[in-house]
């Protein structure tokens, strides 16, 4: 019989709460009414709506008992703060399975993928446990720690932050035996007076709860590693590096597109080593070695590791490819839309133009937001990764992206639009057989949006 994830009693024990009704068991945690699956624990939050007010729902959905901070129906425990408990809750888990070995990711771009690649090794190796989607903040990481089983064998983190002081706690909670930055880039700016150099701190408070001789994975191709190392060093790491940089741990030696991926060839500590990708986009080449790099420092062998490099699909908004049907012809659509960066977007472009098309290459681009007072500037100066990427036509939405609209060459400019909603019917109509289509933004901006609004277009034709 499978051990239970929690029991009221041990609930109550780790929030130093108090048991109110019938005792219960609990087999997985939420803190969405809408995605309770039976014998949840539904832990009621105050954020934008008090969680409290979703309890019914959650009962009735089939949840074992609620983790509340007032007077509810149905089996719960009270606390003071039920953020306070999660944390509290996540805490415990930590704390009951000694033998687990945890590592946490950050970085301005690509940690979600480098976290999910990881945790798909980590499954290969045994027992684990890792975020879903991108439940990287002071709720997502509290919430993916509290449902950790007390028999993981290893597990992996991503951690985000948009304001500096985030992180640092994240790490302290989860104390991670091995941390890994991916890079540290212009992202988030508006909130760091300082700009890049406030980045590169706040994403060095990761280091603040590793363990003593812990790993610290960096990209040796970052311009900021060389102040990441000094921190990391401060905290008594173990600092490994990945990327082209000679000197690296994890070399990069070449990376090369194929139909069905990419091909890398690598030196790991000088030895050689090649594998193969299901992605083609060159930012793929640095982040697979820091996933080795990751893989190694929490105990997973580099066959296994490598199988799982070969074998991990892109993500939803990142990097997945489809064959779409527009009035005048199929195309191919790849799908970057789940947030964007002036450095993210320069990849994709890069990545686009490398890619294989009988027609051309398209760029569709919503606004990047969280830039600061320069975003105007910073979508203007896309011209030029757009014209290096050998990109052949450029469709614009947003009020920023006017900024790069007014940038480009005439025989660039496919359209621009005050939104993604309003830009899909005028790319659907734009796109011809054999041409290639990729589409990017920030969440905000609704890149998705231009993705699902082609993808009805293709299903209605």
């Amino acid at each position: 019989m499978t051990e239970p994830l929690w029991t009221s009693a041990d609930i109550a024990a780790a929030t130093h709460g108090r048991q109110s009704g019938p005792s219960f068991v609990a087999g997985g945690i939420t803190i969405d009414s809408r995605e309770v699956a039976p014998g949840d624990l539904f832990v009621a939050l105050a954020d934008a709506r008090d969680g409290h007010d979703f309890i019914p729902a959650a009962l009735a959905a089939g949840a074992a008992g609620s983790l509340v901070s007032k007077a509810t129906p149905g089996p719960a425990v009270v606390t003071a703060d039920t953020l306070v408990a999660l944390a509290n809750l996540g805490a415990a888990a930590r704390d009951r399975a000694p033998a687990t070995r945890r590592g946490a990711v950050t970085g301005s771009v690509g940690k979600t993928s480098v976290t999910q690649v990881v945790l798909a090794g980590l499954k290969l190796a045994g027992d684990a446990h890792g975020s879903v989607k991108s439940f990287n903040n002071h709720i997502g990481v509290p919430l993916t720690l509290a449902r950790m089983p007390r028999t993981t064998r290893r597990a992996v983190f991503e951690m985000g932050m948009n304001h500096a002081g985030e992180i640092a706690p994240l790490s302290r909670l989860v104390r991670p035996h091995a941390v890994a930055i991916t890079n540290v880039e212009a992202v988030h700016m508006e909130n760091f007076a300082d700009g890049v150099a406030g980045v590169a701190r706040a994403k060095a408070e990761i280091f603040e709860g590793l363990e003593a001789r812990g790993a610290a994975i960096l990209n040796a191709d970052n311009s900021w590693t060389a102040e990441l190392t000094r921190a990391a060093e401060a905290k008594g790491a173990r600092v490994r590096s990945f990327g082209a940089a000679a000197g690296a741990d994890a070399r990069l030696v070449s990376f090369s597109a194929t139909p069905h991926g990419a091909e890398v060839k690598s030196l790991i500590d000088g030895a050689p080593l090649d594998y193969t990708l299901r992605q083609s986009a060159p930012h793929w080449g640095p982040m697979s070695l820091c996933a080795l790099l990751m893989l190694d420092a929490l105990g997973v062998d580099l066959d296994l590791a490598v199988r799982a490099l070969a074998e991990f699909e892109p993500l939803a908004g990142r990097g997945v490819t489809m064959t779409l049907q527009g009035p005048r012809g199929a195309f191919t659509l790849v799908d970057e839309s789940y947030n964007a960066s002036p450095v993210s977007v320069a990849a994709a472009l890069n990545a686009l133009g490398a890619r294989p098309a009988q027609g051309r290459h398209i760029a569709a681009l919503t606004d990047m937001l969280e830039l600061g007072g320069d975003a105007s500037a910073r979508h203007a100066a896309l011209a030029s990764d757009i014209d290096a990427a050998g990109v052949d036509l450029v469709f614009c939405a947003g009020p920023l992206m006017r900024a790069l609209w007014e940038a480009l060459p005439k025989d660039r400019r496919g359209a621009w639009a005050p939104s993604a909603a309003d830009l899909a019917p005028v790319l659907n109509a734009v796109v011809a057989a054999g041409d290639v289509v990729m589409i990017k933004g920030s969440k905000a901006s609704k890149a998705s949006l231009l993705v699902q609004e082609l993808v009805t277009l293709s299903e209605a034709a």
